[in-house]
C-alpha cells in the first residue's frame, strides 16, 4: 500500500515515544533557527500534527515529516504532541519528506496586507505594543514594521487595490515618503493615478523618491546647523584670546563616513531603504540586543 492510500489515525502522543528518522532528508537543524517556532508552540501549542509511522518497537513512532516541530516542542517544554499515524514504506519516505518541504503549493504565506491586518488585530489585545511584540517573540520595533501595511492611507490603499502599485512593500515605502514630505508624496500619487490601465509603478521608483527626500533633508539639516558663541567677543579678537596669547593652529577636521556599499548591503538584509540611515541603525541595535538576550 502506498503512502497516498494509507489510512490516517490521529492521536495525542507522548513526545518521549517519538524518535527522529536517522535517514530523514533534514539532517541539519540549527537550534537558533527554531526560536520562532518554539515561541509559537509555547503560546498556542503545535498547530500542525507531526506525521509519524509505527517504529520497530511496539508503542513507539518515527517521524515522517515534522522533525522541526518535534525538536521545537521539546525545547518549549511540551510533553505531548498531536500526531497523524500513517504507514509509509521505506522507499517512499524521502519522496514524502521532499514534497512536504519543497513547497509546490503545500504552503502559501498570507498576502502581506492580510498578515499585517491579522497581526494588528492580535496586537490590539495587549496593553502595550511592547507586550504584543514579546508575545510574537520579536523586538518592539518589529510591530510597527509588521503592521505598516495595515495602516495605509485611503489614497495609497486604493492604488494598491487597483494594481497601480507593484507590491505592498512599495505602498509602505510611499507612506514613509508621505511622512517625510506630504507634498512630494501627493505629487507622486497623482502621477501614479494617471498611469494607463494595466501599468503599475515599481518599488524602485518609490524607493528612489524616498532616498532622494532623505538625502535632501539630510543636506538641509547640515546646512542649517549653527553654533552660538557662549559669550560675545570683540570683532577684532574673534578667538576671544587675551592680548598676550597666540591663536592656536586650527586643526584639520576629519569626517568619517560608513562605506555606502556596506550601508546598502545592511539595508537589503534588513529589508529597509538605504536612504533612511536612522531606521537602519535602530533596527541593527534591536537585532543585536535580541541576539544577545536570546
Amino acid at each position: 500500500m502506498t503512502f497516498k492510500d494509507s489510512a490516517s489515525q490521529f492521536q495525542i502522543v507522548e513526545l518521549s515515544l517519538i524518535e527522529a528518522d536517522a535517514r530523514h532528508a533534514r539532517q541539519n537543524i540549527d537550534e537558533s533557527s527554531l526560536k520562532g517556532l518554539v515561541n509559537s508552540i509555547r503560546n498556542i501549542g503545535v498547530i500542525h500534527p507531526i506525521v509519524v509511522r509505527p517504529a520497530s518497537s511496539a508503542g513507539r513512532y518515527t517521524v515522517i515529516v515534522g522533525e522541526r516541530r518535534r525538536q521545537a516542542a521539546i525545547l518549549a517544554g511540551e510533553t505531548t504532541v498531536p500526531v497523524v499515524i500513517r504507514a509509509c514504506a521505506p522507499d517512499e519516505l524521502l519522496e514524502v519528506q521532499v514534497f512536504e518541504n519543497i513547497g509546490l503549493g503545500v504552503r502559501s504565506a498570507l498576502e502581506p496586507r492580510d498578515m499585517a491586518n491579522a497581526i494588528q488585530a492580535i496586537a490590539e489585545r495587549f496593553a502595550t505594543p511592547e507586550e504584543a511584540a514579546t508575545y510574537f517573540g520579536r523586538p518592539p520595533t518589529w510591530l510597527n514594521q509588521a503592521t505598516a501595511a495595515a495602516n495605509l492611507s485611503e489614497k495609497v490603499a486604493a492604488l494598491l487595490d487597483s494594481g497601480k502599485i507593484s507590491s505592498t512593500s512599495a505602498a509602505v515605502q510611499l507612506e514613509k515618503l508621505a511622512k517625510k514630505n506630504e507634498a512630494r508624496a501627493d505629487s507622486l500619487i497623482d502621477q501614479i493615478e494617471q498611469l494607463p490601465e494595466g501599468e503599475k509603478v515599481s518599488k524602485k521608483v518609490v524607493d528612489n523618491a524616498l532616498a532622494a527626500e532623505s538625502g535632501r533633508r539630510k543636506k538641509h539639516e547640515e546646512a542649517t546647523v549653527t553654533v552660538e558663541p557662549a559669550s560675545p567677543v570683540p570683532a577684532d579678537n574673534a578667538a576671544g584670546l587675551l592680548p598676550w596669547e597666540e591663536a592656536p593652529a586650527t586643526p584639520a577636521v576629519t569626517r568619517s563616513r560608513v562605506n555606502p556599499g556596506k550601508v546598502r548591503r545592511v539595508a537589503e538584509l534588513l529589508g529597509l531603504n538605504e536612504g533612511d540611515e536612522e531606521e537602519i541603525l535602530v533596527r541593527l541595535i534591536d537585532e543585536f540586543l535580541a541576539m544577545k538576550q536570546g
